[in-house]
């Protein structure tokens, strides 16, 4: 129990000095009359298990066995970039949507189109 606290210690204090504003959104660049911000995601994962086992003489051996493990992983890749070009400010993905999520992503623009036309038609009839 010691080497898991000393483990989750270390842990947390790389996650301090390392999983901080300027890894997680990066340095500011222009690009023409942009400017574009880098936005990353970080993702951090654990696993662990364990066994425990008795012999049998009628199986391929005999005697008790133990075992155990465990694995860590840390993973930072980018999601996309804030772009400003004056008041405007829009976030492009660096990611490619594909299914469900990718509907859920443009329902905002497809609702605004129908929104419009709607409202073209309304003034039409007026």
């Amino acid at each position: 129990m010691d080497n898991l606290n000393e483990m989750l210690g270390k842990l947390t204090e790389f996650l301090k000095s390392e999983v901080k504003t300027e890894t997680i959104i990066g340095q500011q660049f222009q690009l023409g009359a942009f400017t574009c911000v880098p936005v990353m995601a970080v993702g951090i994962g654990f696993g662990s298990g364990g066994g425990e086992g008795k012999g049998n003489s009628k199986a391929m051996g005999e005697g008790e066995g133990h075992g155990a493990g465990g694995g860590a992983g840390l993973g930072m890749g980018p999601v996309g970039f804030l772009v400003t070009n004056g008041n405007e400010i829009q976030f492009i993905s660096t990611r490619t949507s594909k299914g469900l999520s990718s509907l859920f992503e443009k329902a905002p623009d497809i609702m605004e189109k129908f929104f419009e036309k709607n409202n073209k038609k309304e003034t039409a009839k007026s």
